[in-house]
């Protein structure tokens, strides 16, 4: 682990967000259509390239890097990850400094300036030691090379108002620098493979063959190995970082449950088109205040997401302990089924968020409680939710998600009695006319690739959507 000598400037870890990904469809070996993700090349570099992030109490950031490979010379290609290491391009040690200097742009907070700078002194244990950020005065952006080392580091200092650039750099030099040796961080996954693969690149040898899950579980841990407060647990198609206490047993609760929660998911919604390479990445907080400074503002109602963008579930431990945890998780999980089960085209709140609340409770029990707040609905309450809900079914997110805690409690309620009367009330409908509208709904999403045109297509025709009410309201009297 890096820290450095006798003062911690940064407190906190503050690990990276996995890579971007957008979804192809792809033809498979068997010559099958499945899901492929491509992530952002620029991502893929970054992840691949910085060691770890750290904050201070008073907002300074701590970034440590390892510049092995140029950075894409293009921002914005997608590829897969093996597709990405096969045209990386190792920087030169001895003789591309100009490849070091675009790794620092990608970087760095300030524009580095266009001729480095020296120590006056040589550090002790160092081949070489670079200052890259000119007159600014906000940050203290140094790469440096050990003696005997093919690969050079880059440490970048972000400043807060007050600071004093050239002490930071004194500071650096006398403490990060003599003492890299002893305090270096450790091999990151992967990384003694690539050495090899690298080796291999210069003789002309092709890298070994590496499967796109076994690259991106590399990546996951790659994101977390240099914090201490950071573990890495794995379990077939999920890989889960926490900081949790190690006291905790949810980890080892949801690597067993959320297997066994992927069936129930696709038993209620077979999936459209399989994913060639799809691998659950799950991100637990140990606060809410870790949580919301990687989850932003925007997302200050929430518990937890699903970040289609980042294949990540994202989620913290909160006030009600690890059983409420697990049922948040369940929820965000489904989010995921269902996103690849769709080749990720939006899908209608009332059906995505109505079916993540079905399969919170253990053994789908949940539905026995009343969906609405404040004990039994009466039949007069039922009638004015029932005046609400045409509305709520063609609903998109911004809608859905507006008005105050109430209002969205509400139509989250709303949205769960929807898919407690598909699954459990509209099988015993007379006549049956609502057995296969969850079916004809996803082709519908399928087909139009317009959650509201889909729902038209299943409750658009005259009347449909009154009968749909009124056998709602029978089954929830």
């Amino acid at each position: 682990m890096f820290f450095l000598a006798a003062s911690l400037w940064f407190a906190s870890p503050s690990p990276l967000d996995m890579p971007r990904a957008e979804t192809y469809l792809v033809s498979g070996a068997d010559g099958m259509s499945c899901l492929e993700d491509r992530y952002d090349e620029t991502d893929l570099w970054t992840y691949r390239t910085v060691s770890g992030r750290w904050t201070d109490a008073d907002g300074r950031l701590f970034v440590l890097a390892r510049l092995a490979a140029k950075p894409p010379v293009f921002a914005g290609e997608a590829k897969t990850r093996a597709g990405y290491r096969a045209l990386e391009r190792p920087i030169d040690p001895g003789k591309d400094l100009a490849a070091v200097r675009a790794a620092v742009a990608r970087l760095s907070p300030v524009e580095p300036a266009e001729k480095f700078t020296r120590p006056h002194i040589p550090v002790r244990g160092m081949k070489d030691v670079l200052f890259w950020e000119g007159t600014n005065t906000s940050a203290v952006v140094c790469t440096f090379i050990e003696e005997g080392s093919s690969v050079w580091r880059a440490a970048i200092w972000t400043l807060v108002e007050g600071d004093d650039r050239e002490e930071a750099r004194a500071r650096m030099l006398d403490e990060l620098l003599p003492n890299w040796g002893k305090t270096a961080e450790k091999e990151l996954p992967g990384e003694a493979r690539e050495r090899i693969e690298d080796a291999r690149r210069r003789t002309g040898k092709p890298p070994r063959a590496v499967s796109e899950r076994e690259l991106l579980r590399a990546d996951a841990e790659r994101g977390v190995a240099n914090y201490p407060s950071w573990h890495v647990s794995s379990s077939g198609d999920l890989v889960v970082l926490d900081n949790l206490p190690r006291t905790s047993g949810f980890v080892a609760a949801l690597t067993n449950d959320l297997p066994r929660m992927m069936g129930k998911y696709a038993a209620a919604v077979p999936a459209a088109v399989a994913a060639s390479n799809a691998l659950a990445v799950a991100r637990i907080y140990s606060s809410r205040s870790e949580y919301l400074a990687a989850a932003g503002d925007d997302m200050r109602w929430s518990a937890a997401y699903w970040s289609p963008a980042r294949r990540e579930l994202v989620a913290y431990l909160p006030p009600g302990g690890e059983k409420e945890l697990l049922k948040t998780m369940r929820h965000e999980a489904f989010h995921r089924y269902l996103s690849y089960a769709v080749a990720f085209i939006p899908v209608s709140p009332w059906f995505n968020e109505g079916y993540a609340q079905f399969f919170e409770d253990e053994d789908d029990l949940g539905w026995k409680t009343p969906p609405f707040a404040g004990g039994e609905p009466s039949p007069e309450e039922i009638d004015e939710l029932a005046g609400i809900l045409p509305a709520l079914m063609f609903m998109d997110y911004d809608e859905f998600y507006a008005g105050s805690d109430v209002e969205r409690r509400m139509k989250y309620r709303l949205a769960w009695s929807v898919a407690v009367f598909i699954e459990l009330g509209a099988p015993h409908v007379k006549d049956r006319p609502w057995e296969n509208l969850k079916q004809d709904y996803l082709k519908g999403i399928v087909q139009t690739r317009d959650m509201r045109k889909a729902t038209a297509m299943v409750l658009g025709e005259e009347g449909k959507m009154d009968r749909f009410v009124e056998d709602w309201k029978n089954f929830w009297r």
